[in-house]
């Protein structure tokens, strides 16, 4: 019996081999003697069976007429331009003009198929991204309180610096470089713990690494930019402190 395997089976039942002319035996069904052994004929790419999100699964191929199972199921798969749906009536004509009483399970588009498969994901990826914009809204919340407040307890600090000869660029620097430095801070904590709890994503992500650094990159580009917005109105009152008023007041 001639067969094809996949690569994923090649690697693993013949690593640093080549698997071509090597045997391979079919299942076995119980209390019956074993299946005959097959001859690997070719090695094929791996192919996603179930969903997206599992990992490529180990693959055996043999033409119909060896087929030795109880389901003799067979899946037609038919490329073409335009709107696949409308040609359903096309393909199973054609299907019938060789067998007219060939049954026809189930009819669909690969796009639809792959809408089914990602529906559930989908929506957890959904609820993942309106917490982390919430996240987002509530860390660029809390750097502006806490800026704002330490400008007002410092207003004396500002003022004097300002009387001594301190530029409104000075007090800007001053001040969003804080914000920066604790936003620093929150991304260093927050990227250990995004690469810690990534493991239990890897059943979300497609042709994505859980430590993709165009993801985390971007993520940090995104919050240092929040970051900035969220000191520059602190750091603007700041810098617009009048250091006469400002001491009078002490």
């Amino acid at each position: 019996m001639a067969v094809l395997i996949s690569e994923s089976f090649a690697e693993r039942k013949f690593p640093g081999q080549d698997a071509l002319g090597q045997r391979v035996r079919i299942g076995l069904d119980i209390g019956q003697a074993d299946r005959p052994w097959g001859m690997i004929v070719g090695v094929v790419g791996n192919v996603k069976q179930a969903s997206l999100a599992l990992s490529d699964p180990d693959a055996v191929y043999t033409s119909t007429t060896q087929w030795a199972w109880v389901d003799s199921a067979q899946s037609l798969v038919v490329r073409t331009h335009g709107d696949a749906a409308a040609l359903t009536p096309a393909v199973k004509n054609a299907i019938w003009s060789v067998d007219r009483d060939q049954p026809i399970v189930r009819v669909a588009t690969m796009d639809s198929l792959l809408a089914t498969s990602e529906a559930e994901r989908h929506f957890v990826l959904i609820l993942f991204e309106a917490f982390g914009l919430v996240a987002l809204v509530l860390a660029a919340t809390g750097i502006y309180g806490v800026l704002s407040g330490g400008v007002t307890e410092r207003m004396r600090e500002i003022g004097v610096r300002v009387a001594v000869g301190a530029t409104r660029g000075d007090i800007l620097a001053l001040i969003i470089r804080q914000g920066i430095l604790l936003t620093g801070l929150g991304v260093g904590i927050g990227l250990t713990g995004a690469m810690i709890a990534s493991q239990a994503l890897i059943t979300l992500l497609f042709s994505v690494s859980r430590l993709d650094p165009v993801t985390y990159l971007g993520v940090i580009v995104l919050l240092a930019g929040v970051s900035l917005i969220a000191c520059g109105l602190p750091a603007w009152r700041a810098a617009q402190i009048d250091p006469a008023s400002t001491l009078r007041a002490e």
